[in-house]
């Protein structure tokens, strides 16, 4: 049976996973932003947000970004994981960046809200086939849920219909790990985005931008900057990378 230790900061361990640069015609044009996901070393198992970039098909819009994919396994080693390791793997949303190397854990089930999955198939810029392949355990889920102890999803719509966040419970305090629920900690902190990261929905980005700074949190990360939002300021370290 599993420890019921509490989780701590230093569980919570940021993996890189590479990155990515905005093609001509973009807002951002140029600018080259990092790829991250996060594995939180709970007791029942590694819980994995997010799988970053997949290898991309000739002729893929995925192309045009001039990804820079690196092998999940290879950056789970160097936190001293392996991917056999993952119990679950949460994707905050379906964009290509954030579910690219979901075929490597087949094993574990992925925690997605219902409706990005159902609309995922519709939704420019997504890769069908890096999500939605063979033996794939979906765990759909309505709204706010907890998946283990001391760890549970909540719905932040507006990046994507369907976007969620990670709330990880520490005995230092809260830890959330937003994915794309802000392109950054300042636009986080300031509640406003790039028009590079322009949302689906803006008011209801917003909103979802104040409820998580409603839960008070000690700590938010994001999967495109290595700075983290922290309590009583803008920025702060980013956490424990093992």
């Amino acid at each position: 049976m599993a420890s019921s230790r509490t989780l701590t900061l230093a569980d919570v361990r940021r993996v890189d996973l590479g990155a990515v640069t905005a093609p001509p015609g973009d807002p951002d044009a140029g600018s080259t932003v990092p790829v991250h996901g996060f594995a939180v070393t709970h007791p029942a198992g590694v819980v994995l947000i997010d799988t970053g970039v997949g290898e991309p098909r000739p002729g893929s819009f995925v192309r045009d970004w001039r990804p820079v994919a690196r092998r999940i396994d290879v950056a789970l080693a160097e936190l001293g994981l392996a991917a056999a390791d993952v119990r679950m793997v949460v994707n905050t949303h379906l964009h290509w960046d954030h579910c690219g190397q979901n075929a490597v854990f087949t094993h574990a089930p992925f925690v997605v809200q219902r409706r990005e999955h159902e609309t995922a198939r519709g939704r420019q810029g997504i890769v069908w086939e890096w999500f939605e392949v063979a033996h794939a355990r979906f765990e759909l889920v309505d709204g706010e849920r907890e998946i283990l102890p001391g760890l549970r999803v909540v719905p932040t719509y507006g990046h994507t219909v369907g976007h969620q966040a990670v709330v990880v419970e520490t005995d230092q305090g809260t830890v959330v790990l937003g994915g794309d629920a802000a392109d950054s900690a300042q636009s986080f902190a300031a509640e406003d985005c790039s028009l590079g990261a322009e949302p689906e929905d803006r008011a209801r980005w917003r909103e979802a931008v104040r409820q998580v700074k409603a839960l008070d949190p000690l700590r938010v990360l994001f999967c495109h900057d290595p700075t983290a939002w922290q309590r009583g300021g803008d920025g702060g370290p980013p956490p424990a990378a093992g």
